[in-house]
């Protein structure tokens, strides 16, 4: 099966577990709500951690009380409207994307956007335009079918021989490896941690990250965030897992017994908000995410409600600077 009928199934999934009943309630609301509360703050990008970022929108108040992050999904409408005067942009799918889309408003200054959410690192250090400001603490782990004879742990090595094609089957299962879309973070994270630059022609991709829905055969295999998984497992958002379940890496566990974030999991990462680097002085940007003591930094119990862990000390840290 194709990819795009791969993300076709994973959408009429989606939309049949809504149309059912399926206990759902508890889920965070996407994009924000009303989606015309034009709040201080507007941000796109990263699927990983769009849902924990409603989370803060809904928690993270001025000093009258009032939401300040605005914060879009990566999928939804083609379109988003960030702003009540202008602003209405095409809808960013990805860490990438969005900090492009970031990168746009600021070279154009049209005010559109505040910050991006990602699940990388910058891909150019040599220039300070944007400064990327850890939050949160996550892992990125690969998934199988619940009803899969292969393995549950693989080594790195493996993985790699598995995107690269040079492993096509385990055990007689007939491998199938899965990648997101070119501006997932989760992606580049996966292929970097696992030494892949350029991935083998047996690998399908394009779809949605952290969606589990698109393995559709035993052999089947993908990256998946690990704080996603946990979240769409506890319902905190929409379970999009399907038939997925997680696998260890090297004879490592991601997740700890009562299934919270295991730190000594070798693949594992923080994720950013990305703000303009000029923008780091001004008031509301400064007070939401810099600092430890930041609005976000602490808001540790809804950080860790969607599965991440927590930074401590090193959360709202801006050293971190890139990309042009």
């Amino acid at each position: 099966m194709n990819v795009k009928s791969r993300a076709r199934i994973g959408a009429a999934l989606g939309v049949a577990a809504l149309g059912l009943g399926v206990a759902l309630a508890p889920a965070a609301q996407a994009d924000p709500n009303p989606v015309t509360q034009y709040r201080t703050l507007a941000g796109v990008g990263s699927d990983t951690t769009q849902d924990v970022l409603n989370g803060l929108g809904n928690v993270v108040t001025n000093s009258i009380g009032q939401k300040i992050i605005a914060s879009w999904d990566a999928t939804g409408t083609a379109t988003v409207k960030t702003k009540a005067t202008g602003c209405v942009i095409n809808r960013p799918n990805g860490s990438s994307a969005g900090i492009d889309a970031l990168r746009n408003a600021v070279d154009n200054n049209t005010g559109c956007l505040d910050f991006a959410r990602s699940s990388r690192t910058p891909a150019d250090t040599t220039t300070t335009d944007l400064t990327w400001i850890p939050f949160a603490k996550d892992a990125v782990s690969w998934v199988k079918r619940s009803d899969s004879t292969l393995p549950n742990d693989l080594s790195v090595a493996q993985l790699k021989a598995i995107y690269e094609c040079t492993t096509t089957s385990i055990g007689g299962v007939a491998l199938t490896p899965i990648l997101p879309q070119a501006s997932s973070g989760t992606r580049q994270f996966f292929l970097a941690s696992i030494g892949v630059t350029t991935p083998g022609a047996c690998v399908q991709q394009g779809v949605q990250e952290n969606d589990g829905t698109v393995l559709d055969t035993v052999g089947d295999i993908a990256p998946y965030s690990v704080a996603q998984y946990t979240a769409q497992e506890k319902l905190v958002v929409t379970d999009r897992r399907g038939a997925a379940v997680l696998g260890s890496i090297g004879g490592v566990a991601p997740r700890n017994a009562n299934k919270t974030l295991n730190l000594s999991f070798p693949f594992v990462r923080d994720v950013y908000n990305v703000v303009p680097t000029a923008k780091l002085t001004n008031a509301t940007i400064a007070s939401t995410f810099v600092g430890s003591t930041s609005k976000v930094c602490a808001a540790g119990t809804t950080i860790s409600n969607y599965g991440f862990g927590t930074l401590g000390a090193a959360c709202g840290t801006t050293t971190l600077k890139g990309e042009r």
